[in-house]
């Protein structure tokens, strides 16, 4: 079990925690990270690409020539999917990406990704994550303090203020830890976990106190 120091934000020690080994020292499994994030991509997917059939393209109610006559192949419509300008068929319709991979699966994947982050040097852990006023530039400043530029934060519990105060910087992203994902925890390059929130990140992987 990895015993790793607890911080403020001014990077001074001020306790130290237990970290479980089976979430923060399981072995890196690249291919499970590739599965998740393949999958939190495909999630995001809008699927709405759309093209009109012959009943949705307007017009097309009078035929466009006699039947006999004049040498073309008859026509009834000018909304035809053989009339340029016509309805397109079997054409694309909207549609979701979205799958649900199984749970050990993504637990699995979260273990991975918390612990190749610890094994890099790329996850500190916290006192707290509190804001006086909310403000985006006085988080700033503490991440900056921190010699970090891009990060994920994950506190126990949300709290307003500092929601409000990361939201506005777009390398940051602030969850609870109802909210920690893959994908961005391999994106923003550091995780800033809080004291608290360890034992429900457990929890999240798969693992009891």
């Amino acid at each position: 079990m990895a015993t790793v120091e607890v911080v403020n934000w001014n990077k001074k020690k001020v306790g130290e925690v237990d970290l479980n080994p089976v979430v923060f020292e399981a072995p890196v499994r690249k291919d499970v990270l590739h599965e998740i994030v393949k999958w939190q991509l495909a999630c995001k997917r809008q699927g709405t690409h759309k093209a009109k059939t012959r009943g949705e393209v307007s017009g097309g109610g009078k035929k466009p020539f006699k039947q006999k006559g004049t040498g073309n192949a008859r026509q009834g419509s000018i909304r035809s999917p053989l009339m340029p300008g016509g309805g397109i068929s079997f054409g694309p319709t909207p549609l979701s990406y979205a799958y649900e991979p199984p749970k050990k699966l993504r637990q699995l994947g979260l273990r991975s990704a918390l612990s190749m982050l610890l094994s890099e040097g790329r996850l500190s852990i916290v006192d707290k994550m509190d804001s006086e006023a909310g403000k985006t530039n006085e988080l700033a400043k503490r991440l900056k303090q921190f010699g970090v530029e891009k990060a994920v934060l994950v506190d126990g519990g949300k709290n307003d203020l500092f929601a409000r105060a990361a939201r506005n910087l777009p390398n940051v992203r602030y969850y609870s830890t109802a909210g920690m994902n893959v994908f961005d925890l391999l994106k923003f390059d550091y995780a800033i976990i809080t004291k608290d929130s360890i034992d429900k990140i457990a929890a999240r992987c798969g693992v009891g106190n």
